[in-house]
């Protein structure tokens, strides 16, 4: 039945990964409630977030190819790729650091609840906030602006905090529109998860067996597709809502998983 775990992870992941919820910790309650555990279902977590972003290559794939092509020529095409590397790089140099430590004292149900609670609150307050828009699209975005963003990104080293949550609300405080916070969370997830992918696939080069490649191909088209569905509607939702009901999912997942676990209902 190793497959259904597979689907259900992959969906997880893909229905997530973009939204500002919490992939990590969505898997890591998945995890737990599968009961599945061990160093293939940790790589299986990082590579599905792999081919969950290779969903927003190919949504702007035109976009992309347009840049790569133009980089020679374009200053603004050149502006957009430094800002997506200072918007990865205080994430890539702390989970260097501080990897490890996060993954044995972090990566459970608990510490994840926690942290949907507190980012659910921190939604709730930055939709409270007076917002000044004066970044009307990724091409205005300029490399402070962009690194601002990219410290908020780092607060989703820890599980449950969502990376799209952190840098959509970066980018809305560092004066993004809304769209524009989205789509930059899309377009600097690219760097990130991709990274993160070939990280973990490189230091599992020895380790990895046939059944387990099955397994993570499986997840991985999951994901990919369901990815593919969720940003599509993301950006529609956007353009005419708040993030409020994400935050209110958050403290009540979260809440949930607190209570039950206090209460001695589920052992997570």
């Amino acid at each position: 039945m190793q497959w259904i775990n597979d689907v259900v992870l992959g969906l997880v992941e893909g229905i997530t990964e973009f939204l500002p919820i919490s992939s990590t910790g969505h898997l890591i309650i998945a995890r737990s409630a599968l009961g599945v555990a061990g160093e293939a279902v940790d790589r299986q977590l990082i590579v599905i977030q792999g081919a969950a972003i290779l969903a927003v290559c190919w949504e702007y794939r035109q976009r992309l190819w347009q840049t790569a092509m133009s980089l020679h020529r374009e200053s603004g095409a050149r502006t957009f790729v430094l800002n997506l590397l200072l918007a990865f790089l205080p994430l890539a140099v702390l989970g260097l650091i501080f990897e490890h430590t996060i993954e044995r004292t972090l990566f459970a149900p608990v510490p994840v609840a926690i942290a949907l609670v507190v980012g659910g609150l921190l939604i709730l307050w930055a939709e409270r906030h007076q917002h000044v828009e004066r970044v009307a699209s990724v091409e205005e975005l300029k490399p402070a602006d962009a690194i601002k963003v990219g410290f908020f990104q780092a607060l989703a080293l820890f599980p449950g905090t969502s990376r799209a949550a952190a840098t959509i609300l970066g980018g809305l405080l560092t004066g993004l529109s809304r769209r524009t916070a989205t789509e930059f969370s899309f377009f600097v997830a690219i760097p990130t998860l991709l990274a993160a992918t070939a990280y973990k696939l490189w230091e599992a080069r020895d380790a990895l067996t046939a059944s387990e490649v099955d397994s993570l191909l499986l997840g991985s088209v999951v994901a990919f597709v369901s990815a593919l569905l969720t940003i599509r509607l993301l950006l529609r939702f956007v353009s005419r809502h708040s993030f409020a009901g994400f935050a209110y999912y958050r403290i009540a997942l979260g809440g949930l998983i607190l209570v039950s676990w206090q209460l001695g209902w589920v052992r997570w």
